[in-house]
């Protein structure tokens, strides 16, 4: 063991020595599982070994050489800016699915003014990519040209697109169901007496927003029977910002409760709070979407509707795999059921603290 530990202990690429404990707890094993995977002893699942170099790999340590394993190819990853935690999140989800079965992620994200998303496709073309993960990408965007796609799939590349949805590309796409998440939201308000329900949102011209607004009228209907909701519905963008904005506009409009399209937005709209000298839950009730990294420990750990990223990772790579084995890509929409999460940023409404 020592031989090897110590080969991998100088490889790791910032000079810092490896240690079993560490990659034990991110595969979920035992130090002795790691010991015998790394001197390539018997006894071990195939299962777990993979989970163990897979860590390996996660971490930052090379694998001893005789433990290396010929990538299967490279698969494209591309994502928007990482600035909003989730994007990392589903990142990294995606990233250790494709790595368990032996495929190189290449990760290309999107920033403000920096290079679209047709140039970085061209870009994995070029590095003559198995296939491409698309996240939250233009196939989200109802304006957007959807020919883009089209012609990957004219070329035989294979394709999966997360989080947005469209009749025009014969493609799989794997979704989390933004209505019911809508739903859940106001459900759980209603349940705390909250009448006066906001819904802040993102650009109406995307197709999760799209989503989240039916639902969102579906539920205050048939929970709460009030059918004219546009006053209540504030559009701004995905940001700490845009939540601000957005929540503003629905507590000058006299709203106890704000349903938020992402765990910022939400961020954003507890902020609003504040520069009104109003307190959540106190005075107002605020639910994020996503269950972002690190969401549980704002101030107050925030009521969020969690999206299955591990799900929804696990699925598109699936998807994608099958793909590239010569399985033909059908059109479907892969639909993930969405968890609400009670925290401590929701309370009792008006009808329960009277």
């Amino acid at each position: 063991m020592d031989g090897e530990l110590a080969q991998t202990s100088r490889l790791r690429s910032d000079g810092t020595a490896v240690r079993l404990a560490d990659i034990a707890a991110q595969a979920g094993v035992s130090e002795a599982t790691v010991s015998r995977v790394l001197n390539g002893k018997p006894s071990v699942s195939q299962s777990t070994r993979q989970a163990v170099l897979t860590a390996l790999d996660l971490m930052g340590y090379e694998r001893p050489q005789r433990l290396r394993q010929r990538s299967n190819g490279l698969v494209g990853l591309v994502t928007p800016e990482l600035d909003n935690p989730i994007f990392p999140a589903f990142a990294q989800a995606i990233e250790k699915a494709l790595t368990q079965h032996g495929y190189t992620p290449v990760l290309c994200t999107q920033l403000p003014g920096g290079a679209p998303e047709d140039e970085f496709t061209e870009l994995l073309m070029d590095r003559g990519v198995s296939g491409i993960v698309f996240v939250s990408g233009l196939h989200a965007d109802t304006t957007a040209k959807m020919d883009r796609y089209t012609r990957l799939i004219e070329r035989g590349l294979p394709i999966v697109l997360l989080d947005g949805y469209s009749e025009r590309v014969e493609a799989p796409f794997v979704s989390p169901d933004d209505r019911a998440a809508a739903r859940l939201a106001v459900q759980h308000l209603a349940d705390l007496g909250h009448e006066r329900i906001g819904l802040a949102v993102g650009p109406r011209r995307f197709v999760p927003v799209i989503r989240k607004i039916e639902g969102y009228r579906q539920a205050m209907s048939q929970l709460l029977g009030v059918t004219d909701v546009d006053e209540l519905i504030s559009h701004s963008l995905f940001s700490v910002e845009g939540g601000q904005a957005a929540a503003a506009q629905l507590l000058a409009r006299g709203c106890t409760g704000i349903v938020c399209a992402s765990d910022l937005m939400a961020l954003g709209a507890i902020r609003a709070c504040r520069d009104r000298g109003l307190s959540v839950p106190g005075d107002v009730s605020v639910v994020g979407f996503d269950d972002s990294p690190l969401i549980a420990f704002t101030d107050p750990p925030l009521t969020t509707v969690r999206k299955p990223i591990g799900a929804m990772a696990s699925a598109a790579v699936a998807t994608l795999l099958e793909e590239i084995n010569g399985v033909r890509a059908e059109h479907v929409e892969l639909m993930f059921q969405p968890e609400l999460v009670v925290r401590r940023s929701t309370g009792s409404g008006p009808l329960v603290s009277r």
